[in-house]
């Protein structure tokens, strides 16, 4: 996992903060999307290719900040 340690922490916060809620306007994908998968909607292939996009940076960022917490601590 050390390409992810090479990404920059703040590079990584924009981009899942621009990705993770990109439209602005009228709701972010990721929340619709998020919504949808909760209902039972999420079924079309390109609204999961969508959902997996907006999300990757997110959980890209939660594993990085996970990592850096584990190694402090070791």
């Amino acid at each position: 996992m050390a390409w992810l340690d090479n990404i920059s922490l703040m590079h990584l916060v924009i981009i899942a903060l621009l990705l993770g809620l990109a439209p602005f306007v009228p709701e972010p994908h990721l929340f619709e999307k998020f919504r949808m998968l909760m209902v039972g909607t999420l079924v079309k292939p390109v609204d999961i290719f969508d959902f997996l996009m907006h999300g990757a940076p997110v959980v890209l960022l939660a594993v990085k900040l996970g990592r850096m917490a584990f190694l402090k601590t070791s």
